[in-house]
């Protein structure tokens, strides 16, 4: 099976909605507890996410399993799924490949700039694309030298948990205009997307908003709408 690739989610112009499925969370604890992949990524789809993140890492109470159903849910659409885990071995990109991901997450944090560039070689030959996960300036640096093409920031602070879109508004600039930039963690309206818009983000990846919402649908909507009407941004 062909992959699909995840440059195919980002629009023009506008802040493309990668809507994450997601049980649990270590800050959190369990955030779902009637989570059903499969009715998950079709709300999710059917109210305009353009891409979907599929957490498999036991720590978020995931697993393979969820990338399996999440990517059969959605044969018949045109519509790329990231696997989000811990990877760091070239093991688990041939077992994302397997499972039927489109795209894997790669953490600057716990990997070099040889490893990322080793890792990013092998998605290239499996057919995979690449999210690159920082958090700071030295990360930024670490993904670019790397090779990533997809530079996501991640707006928690993973010693405290705590979130702040101010991260990606303090690191956006560093990342060059032909990268895609993605903007994760902390957003929760539709004026935190027209905010990140502002700061030159062409995605999001959202959960934790989505699978607490009360009317999961409706938060879809509400995100993934944000900025595709046109939205000036603050040049």
């Amino acid at each position: 099976q062909p992959t699909i690739k995840l440059a195919s989610a980002f629009l023009e112009d506008g802040v493309c909605l990668i809507a994450e499925i997601k049980k649990a969370s270590p800050s959190r604890g369990l955030l779902m507890p009637n989570f059903d992949p499969a009715m998950l990524s079709d709300i999710y789809v059917e109210n305009g996410a353009r891409a979907l993140s599929v957490l498999t890492d036991r720590r978020f109470q995931g697993e393979l399993k969820h990338l399996e159903i999440v990517k059969m849910t959605t044969s018949n659409r045109f519509i790329p799924v990231l696997r989000k885990d811990f990877i760091f071995d070239p093991y688990q990109i041939y077992e994302a490949r397997a499972g039927g991901a489109d795209a894997i997450l790669l953490i600057a944090a716990i990997l070099s700039v040889n490893q990322i560039s080793d890792l990013l070689d092998l998605c290239g030959k499996v057919g995979l694309q690449a999210l690159v996960e920082v958090h700071d300036k030295a990360e930024v640096e670490v993904a670019i030298a790397g090779g990533a093409e997809f530079i996501g920031i991640n707006n928690r602070d993973l010693r405290t948990f705590e979130t702040d879109l101010s991260v990606t508004e303090r690191l956006a600039h560093l990342v060059p205009e032909e990268k895609m930039l993605v903007s994760e963690s902390g957003i929760f309206t539709a004026d935190d997307i027209i905010r990140l818009y502002n700061a030159k983000v062409n995605a999001v990846l959202v959960g934790e908003a989505l699978v607490t919402a009360p009317d999961v649908g409706a938060k879809v909507r509400e995100l993934a709408e944000a900025v595709s009407v046109p939205t000036r941004r603050n040049d």
